[in-house]
C-alpha cells in the first residue's frame, strides 16, 4: 500500500509531462490564437465617431472596401509603438481604408494622442465600454483585423504590428 502511495506523484508527473510534450509538438504560436471570425462576415456594429459624435460609424460605412481595423488606446504602450506603421500602410496602400477603434479610453486622451502623434485613420470610432471589441473577440490591445471587399475578416493579428508582419 505504501508503495502505491509513493507511485502516485510519479504517475502525476508522467501524465503532465506527456501532455506538455504533445502541446510542444503542435508548435502553436501564442501570438496567433485561433479566431472564430476568420473567414466570417464582419460583425454588425455601431460606434460613436471620435471627431463627429453626430455621425456614428457602422459596418455599412466600410462596406465594399478593403479595410484594416485597428483596436487601440492612448494608454496602451504597444499601440503607441505600432502607431507610426499605420502612416506607412496608408502611404503604400491608399485604396485601403483604415478604421481605428479607440477602446476603453477617454475621448480627451484619444484626441490628445492622435493630435500629438498624428492620425493615420480614415475613421476613428470610440468603444468606451469595450462592447464592439467583445463582438470582434478582442482579448488585448492592440489587435488588428484585415477585412476584404466582401466584408469577410481574412486576417487577425494580436499584438503590435511590425515591419516584418506588414
Amino acid at each position: 500500500m505504501s508503495r502505491l502511495i509513493l507511485l502516485i506523484p510519479l504517475l502525476a508527473v508522467l501524465i503532465i509531462s506527456i501532455f506538455l510534450f504533445i502541446f510542444l509538438l503542435q508548435e502553436k504560436d501564442p501570438l496567433k490564437p485561433p479566431s472564430a471570425l476568420i473567414n466570417e462576415e464582419l460583425p454588425k456594429f455601431t460606434i460613436k465617431n471620435l471627431f463627429d459624435e453626430k455621425n456614428n460609424i457602422t459596418e455599412i460605412n466600410i462596406a465594399n472596401q478593403m479595410v484594416i481595423i485597428n483596436f487601440f488606446a492612448s494608454w496602451c504602450a504597444p499601440c503607441k509603438a505600432e502607431h507610426p506603421l499605420f502612416f506607412k500602410i496608408k502611404e503604400d496602400n491608399p485604396n485601403v481604408l483604415i478604421l481605428g477603434i479607440d477602446m476603453q479610453d477617454t475621448n480627451e486622451d484619444a484626441i490628445k494622442f492622435l493630435n500629438a502623434d498624428g492620425n493615420p485613420y480614415d475613421h476613428v470610432g470610440v468603444d468606451e465600454q469595450g462592447y464592439v471589441g467583445i463582438e470582434f473577440g478582442v482579448v488585448g490591445l492592440p489587435e488588428t483585423f484585415l477585412v476584404n471587399k466582401s466584408g469577410k475578416i481574412i486576417y487577425k493579428y494580436l499584438g503590435p504590428l511590425t515591419k516584418e508582419i506588414i
